[in-house]
Formats: C-alpha cells, sequence, structure tokens
C-alpha cells in the first residue's frame, strides 16, 4: 500500500514539475496521466535502486559541496527515469535539457514531501 501511495504521489508531483516548468512535458501516444504515471513509477524504482550507489559513490563531491551536488544527482536520477520510460515503454516524459531535470527534481522532491505531509505517508 505504501509503495502505491508513493507511486501515486510521485506522479502526481511529476505532472506538476511539467506543468510549471516549460523543458518538461509528457511523451508518448499515451494520455497524458499514464505517461505520469509510468514516469513515477520507473522515477521510484531508479531512487530505490540507483540512487543509493550512486550517492554513496558521490559522497566527497557532496561534501565537498556542502549537499549542492545532491540535486545533480536528483537531476539524473529524473533523467534516467524519463529516458528508462520513455525506452521501454514508448511514454514517460520529455526533458529538454539538464536544467529543466534539475528544476524538475526539486520540484518534484518538494510537492512529494508536502503532499506526503498532507497524507501522512512516510516519504
Amino acid at each position: 500500500m505504501k509503495f502505491i501511495l508513493n507511486w501515486l504521489l510521485t506522479s502526481i508531483s511529476i505532472s506538476i514539475a511539467a506543468f510549471l516548468i516549460p523543458g518538461i512535458e509528457p511523451y508518448g501516444p499515451a494520455e497524458p496521466w499514464v505517461c505520469f504515471a509510468l514516469a513515477g513509477l520507473f522515477l521510484g524504482l531508479v531512487d530505490s535502486l540507483v540512487k543509493p550507489l550512486l550517492t554513496l559513490i558521490s559522497l566527497p563531491v557532496t561534501c565537498l559541496t556542502l549537499g549542492i551536488f545532491q540535486l545533480v544527482i536528483n537531476g539524473f536520477m529524473l533523467t534516467l527515469a524519463s529516458s528508462l520510460s520513455v525506452n521501454l515503454l514508448g511514454a514517460g516524459i520529455a526533458i529538454s535539457g539538464f536544467g529543466p531535470a534539475i528544476l524538475g527534481a526539486i520540484i518534484v522532491s518538494i510537492v512529494s514531501a508536502l503532499l506526503g505531509s498532507v497524507l501522512g505517508a512516510d516519504n
């Protein structure tokens, strides 16, 4: 149940980021909500499987930049999730560059945290 709630919150957060940032948009023949749901699913998988390893590897750089490098990692995770969903399933989100990816990752994390705190989910 927790996975489904986190998936829903992430999908809503991605749709809000796509609405706010011009470089992020739904991609594929499916309806936009399906594109956001697929991107949310892959973002959840990437965040649970790849992000811990990448965070551990980049720990020295993250310490040197006082945590700012974590924004780059989050942007890369959003880009990776977008790429996987589009290439494997044919639908997802299209990100036009790394700047929109970082801004999108910031918005996704803020909105997910806000929605999670309102709904009582542990993100």
